[in-house]
């Protein structure tokens, strides 16, 4: 009897032990545990983060190839600025080209931030575990509502001086004098506009250099010989 009971318990507590090791590998494929996963820090140095947030993706050429493990401040003695170094966890077998551009990407217009990996060509240098590389900060919202206010002043200016008959365009549009010295110069066969509408000799070149780009069209692209000396 006490060899039966042992042995009931014996398989109790396996199998317990075998339901907790089931659940412990849940949980952590659940929360993102890179329990078996090797890897190496980097930081990542801005002026600006745009709000991306620890637990952030970090992606290499588009694909998820880490995280953001910490954000912190840290000031710049030569430079008398305080500015965001974001620690990055990645993945061993990725390397890094010191010559990447790097930035903070938005999923959509209002998506979730992350860090976006653009990797260089030099391979030869690559980024070390805990070494820094400086990123391009993410244009502030208060910049882009700035810089379209600055495009729609200039344009509003442009049509207030087409209104106001400044400018070659507003003479043209409101200017009758300009008009009546285009017509007399069509009617009198005056400058190069009078000549194309009453002189033969210029539109028969003109319909002759129509046709010979038509038959050889690789003219507009190519010199040839004779012309090139």
């Amino acid at each position: 009897m006490i060899f039966g009971k042992t042995k009931l318990e014996l398989k109790v507590g396996v199998f317990v032990f075998v339901g907790l090791g089931i659940l412990m590998i849940f949980i952590l494929s659940i929360g993102g545990v890179k329990t078996w996963t090797s890897g190496y820090r980097v930081k990542f140095i801005f002026n600006f983060a745009n709000g991306v947030k620890v637990g952030a993706p970090v992606r290499f050429c588009g694909i998820d190839v880490g995280e953001v493990k910490s954000i912190n401040f840290i000031f710049v003695p030569e430079e008398q600025r305080t500015k965001v170094q974001i620690v990055n966890w990645i993945r061993r077998k990725v390397k890094i080209p010191m010559d990447s551009t790097i930035w903070v990407n938005t999923l959509g217009l209002l998506g979730e931030k992350y860090i976006e990996i653009m990797p260089g060509k030099d391979y030869t240098s690559c980024l070390a575990p805990n070494q820094s590389l400086v990123g391009i900060d993410p244009l502030a919202m208060h910049e882009i509502v700035r810089l379209a206010k600055g495009i729609t002043e200039n344009i509003n200016d442009s049509i207030t001086k087409i209104k106001n008959k400044e400018g070659t365009l507003g003479k043209l549009l409101y200017d009758d004098a300009l008009y009546q010295e285009l017509e007399a110069a069509i009617k009198n066969k005056e400058g190069t506009i009078g000549r194309f509408f009453y002189d033969d000799s210029v539109y028969k070149e003109v319909e002759a250099l129509v046709a010979d780009i038509r038959k050889h069209p690789w003219k507009l692209f190519w010199k040839t010989k004779e012309e090139k000396k």
